[in-house]
């Protein structure tokens, strides 16, 4: 039993999770904190950022914040060069593990997003976890050891409504991870994708408020026929960044309560 456990443990393990102040990014961040894991958070807000790692650190987890808009290409490499900064300063050590959660979804019709919008959904849902891919995995690699984590959706795969930058970025984050997965899974770094259904947090909640209809049409759409939670990514957290999935790289884990396959 205690060999199984050690699977799943991340002690010394430095962990990177972006978006991670709130919503699904927050929960697995926590997660992986209470696995041992040391806490590298970035968001755009300073305020929810040090509000987070209050709270974490009433559960003993050693978290640190960056406060950066990571569309922003300026900001993006000043922070990356930040973290590897604090990592040492702190730690001693650089990370070992990445999970790229932060994104926008600007709701128009295809036809009404404008460049700016275009522009800024792909700068943060694509261009971000490349960036910090490129920044981070080859020293990862030449420890061999390393878990990528990149967040997708379901419109990495099907269309919706009224969200085409956004799922033209998550599509690309599908052939992100596999490209990444094919030149650094030799090298012990593994890369996999979480694709989430429709789940309530702090970004769904006015949707889910003003049009409740549609919340039940997706809950009512999943196997399960409830709407996801951020605490439903804890164990897939907590999966795919440590020991436990070794042998897994260059695939996609859907957390959707069976939304994908119904």
């Amino acid at each position: 039993m205690n060999s199984l456990q050690h699977l799943f443990r991340l002690d010394n393990k430095i962990a990177i999770v972006t978006g991670g102040s709130t919503g699904i990014g927050r929960a697995m961040a926590w997660a992986l904190g209470m696995q041992g894991a040391r806490l590298l958070l970035m968001a755009r807000s300073a305020n929810v950022l040090n509000e987070t790692i209050i709270a974490f650190a009433k559960d003993g987890i050693d978290a640190r914040a960056i406060a950066v808009d990571l569309s922003d290409a300026e900001a993006r490499t000043r922070a990356i060069e930040e973290c590897k900064s604090l990592s040492e300063s702190a730690w001693n050590a650089q990370p070992d593990i990445l999970i790229n959660n932060a994104a926008n979804n600007i709701r128009k019709p295809f036809p009404e997003l404008s460049a700016e919008d275009i522009r800024s959904s792909l700068a943060l849902n694509l261009e971000a976890p490349i960036a910090l891919i490129r920044a981070f995995a080859p020293a990862m690699a030449e420890r061999g050891w390393g878990r990528i984590v990149n967040l997708g959706s379901q419109q990495s795969f099907r269309a919706f409504n009224n969200s085409g930058a956004y799922g033209v970025s998550k599509g690309a984050m599908t052939s992100l991870t596999r490209s990444t997965a094919e030149h650094y899974t030799k090298f012990g770094v593994t890369c996999n994708m979480i694709a989430p259904g429709f789940v309530v947090t702090q970004l769904t909640e006015k949707l889910v408020a003003a049009q409740p209809e549609l919340a039940a049409r997706h809950a009512a759409a999943s196997f399960i026929g409830r709407n996801g939670t951020p605490e439903d990514f804890y164990g897939a957290a907590l999966f795919l960044c440590s020991n436990a999935s070794a042998y897994v790289s260059g695939t996609t884990l859907f957390v959707d309560g069976g939304y994908s396959a119904k």
